[in-house]
């Protein structure tokens, strides 16, 4: 994995940029000092490093603004970061780059109860916005797995989903405005929940959903909020093959049934996370369904009654159903431990996020256990399966020379397998460096360079983020140029703007 070149001149000026840097955000958040800059060196996948040049921590959206134009104007890259929980390398930071750290504006601004609408700064954690609204009888649905800390204006980037993303959408489905700061140091207001949004304007805000810190700096988010459902139940239903579970995936959607949540969990996880929740599966599970039915309590007794049928039908060997709030939250428990669990089983892990659709999870599955018996490495799976949206778990020590390598390889095959069984390179992970050199599996030359061009609108000195998502380096003047040839300009009586 490569990242541009730092530019050397950029890092000499580190103590002149840190003493202006203070200038706007005061002495104490601006960080310098190698031992404490050591713990941003990267985001939630390790096997990427880099100390960054200096890591900023603004308390203000004005002082955002400060801090942008500031490093403009000097030709100083940005990385923005909240939690650094991106499993991507989506904040990965640069040597000749300021890391521009999200974690002071972590306020919730506003409630509107009435219009159910919550205005929030981009560095609070997931839950605590559900925390806010929860007396009002309302929760903010998208729930990543890592919710407890990863932080709004992350889930923004990259527009992350959870476990509810099967029947409420992922964040760009909740998101109704933001306010964000472009590299200029321009601030600009979005969407509906903004004085001065017009319908029929680009939608600029689904462009920045998802964009990965490489476009702007989000410094407010309009929010929808949803009622907490009257009731909520899961259903564990388990199977003696992975092939099983994988067909009754289909066969719940394909009765008319969208369940809140329906994840799967194998043999590997359910026996990591057995210690921690003190509790055994049956020997002959060999995979595991959660199935979560939420609505009215007639509506759910309903529901759970269609899809224990369909459970049976497909095989299943045992089924349990929660009938407490209680017992449905220790039976997600396990599915919200996965991955710590996993991480007590070896040294390091290397976990990617490919899309599929679902009539194609027997064939990927399968496709992993042969990638990892060609690789030498053990791996693990646990994934929101109601969407396809897999999380394979590659396990490797980076302390073995070539185990790291074998594991990118490995997670670059499953991912070219996604997309070859009519997938996606990513469900809610991003790019950022980890798929970046895939893009062209996915994409056209001619689609990434209209991608390009879209960064190079908000971004054009490449500012920004550089060197994630896209696998080529490229110019912005590049995209602006004419061909002369023999002093003459094709086409000349085509008016150009």
């Amino acid at each position: 994995m490569q990242m541009p070149e730092p530019n050397q001149t950029i890092i000499s000026q580190r103590d002149a940029l840190a003493h202006g840097l203070r200038q706007i955000v005061g002495k104490d958040w601006v960080i310098s000092d190698d031992a404490q800059r050591r713990p941003y060196q990267c985001d939630g996948i390790t096997a990427y490093m880099a100390m960054p040049l200096l890591v900023v921590l603004p308390g203000s959206a004005q002082e955002v603004q400060a801090v942008l134009r500031f490093c403009h104007e000097r030709g100083v890259k940005i990385v923005p970061r909240g939690s650094g929980t991106s499993l991507s390398g989506g904040a990965l930071p640069l040597e000749d780059g300021v890391l521009l750290v999200t974690s002071r504006l972590c306020n919730v601004l506003a409630v509107d109860e009435h219009n159910r609408v919550a205005r929030v700064q981009p560095g609070v954690p997931n839950i605590k916005i559900t925390e806010a609204v929860s007396h009002l009888g309302l929760c903010y649905m998208p729930d990543p797995s890592s919710q407890l800390i990863s932080t709004i204006g992350g889930n923004v980037a990259e527009n992350a989903g959870g476990v509810h993303c099967l029947k409420y959408g992922v964040t760009a489905n909740h998101i109704l405005g933001m306010q964000a700061v472009l590299m200029t140091g321009e601030m600009v207001e979005l969407g509906g929940a903004y004085l001065g949004a017009a319908e029929g304007e680009l939608d600029l805000m689904g462009v920045l959903t998802g964009s990965e810190g490489l476009l702007a700096v989000v410094t407010e988010i309009a929010v929808r909020l949803e009622p907490i459902p009257e009731v909520a139940r899961v259903i564990s239903m388990s199977f003696a093959s992975v092939e099983e579970a994988c067909e009754c995936v289909g066969a719940i959607i394909g009765v008319g049934i969208i369940p809140a949540g329906l994840e799967f969990m194998d043999r590997k996880v359910l026996d990591a996370v057995s210690v921690l929740i003190k509790e055994k599966f049956d020997d002959r599970t060999a995979a595991l369904l959660l199935c979560e039915l939420d609505g009215t309590a007639v509506e759910v007794d309903a529901l759970v009654g269609v899809v224990s049928d369909v459970a049976r039908g497909q095989g299943a060997i045992e089924l349990k159903v929660s009938t407490t709030e209680e017992e449905r939250q220790r039976i997600w428990s396990s599915r919200k431990l996965a991955f710590s669990a996993i991480g007590k089983l070896c040294p390091d892990y290397y976990c990617t996020d490919g899309t599929i659709p679902r009539n194609k999870l027997p064939e990927v599955l399968n496709k992993m256990a042969d990638m990892s018996r060609k690789y030498g490495l053990d791996y693990a799976n646990c994934f929101h399966a109601g969407d396809g949206n897999l999380h394979p778990i590659i396990m490797y020590d980076a302390a073995k020379p070539g185990d790291l390598e074998k594991a990118e390889e490995f997670g670059a095959d499953v991912l070219i397998a996604c997309v070859d069984a009519g997938g996606v390179l990513s469900g809610e992970h991003g790019i950022g460096v980890e798929k970046r050199d895939l893009m062209t599996h996915q994409f056209t030359e001619v689609d990434l360079q209209q991608q390009q061009m879209v960064k190079c609108a908000f971004d054009p000195k490449d500012l920004l983020n550089p060197g994630k998502m896209f696998p080529t380096l490229c110019r912005c003047a590049e995209f602006g140029r004419m061909h002369v040839h023999n002093g003459s300009l094709r086409f000349a009586d085509i008016p150009r703007f």
